[in-house]
């Protein structure tokens, strides 16, 4: 995994506080001190946590797994991260594409970066946060009964409602991307 230098490390650290600090209803009860010493004590989550930030994702705490302690982080820009649309599914739905095929997957990017597509529970939860994705949509991870016949889950906000709803895996759009969560 890359390594951050030093400057790109404190200038994430600042972000990732800033944003903390900015939301607290999202993590009630948990203090940025035992976050920051968590992330800084497990560089590989805090390179996936950078490139959830530079790809748009703006990652936040929404809480902790109380099992094993861990935070949970989540994509929680506004729209779906800018610099994770245009893609299909997975790459099985990739190498079916003849023609006008995106760059790559929301599962081969998310693999890149070291987190994990959101499941359906968790995106309606990450909505009982605030509102996400009322101009775009993000896919989800899709159950295999699903997948297995070609289609894909994607969420999105409308009219005030969570809805999730399906396509076919190849397809990609210009408004649809994915929302990664990674636990620290």
């Amino acid at each position: 995994m890359p390594h951050l230098s030093e400057e790109a490390r404190l200038a994430l650290l600042k972000s990732l506080r800033t944003r903390f600090e900015g939301n607290p209803v999202r993590h009630d009860g948990i203090s940025w001190s035992e976050v920051e010493a968590r992330v800084v004590s497990k560089p590989e989550k805090l390179w996936s946590l950078s490139e959830m930030e530079r790809t748009g994702g703006e990652p936040d705490v929404v809480g902790r797994d109380e099992e094993s302690g861990e935070y949970l982080f989540v994509d929680c820009a506004k729209q779906s991260p800018s610099g994770r649309r245009s893609v299909c599914y997975d790459e099985e739905a990739l190498e079916t594409r003849r023609k006008h095929r995106p760059q790559s997957s929301a599962l081969a990017m998310a693999s890149s970066m070291g987190i994990s597509l959101l499941t359906e529970n968790e995106y309606r939860a990450l909505q009982e946060l605030g509102e996400f994705d009322t101009t775009t949509s993000s896919w989800l991870r899709t159950p295999r009964e699903v997948r297995d016949r070609g289609g894909a889950i994607f969420g999105d906000l409308r009219f005030g409602r969570v809805f999730v709803y399906h396509s076919g895996a190849e397809s990609y759009y210009a408004a649809r991307g994915f929302r990664g969560k990674l636990k620290v």
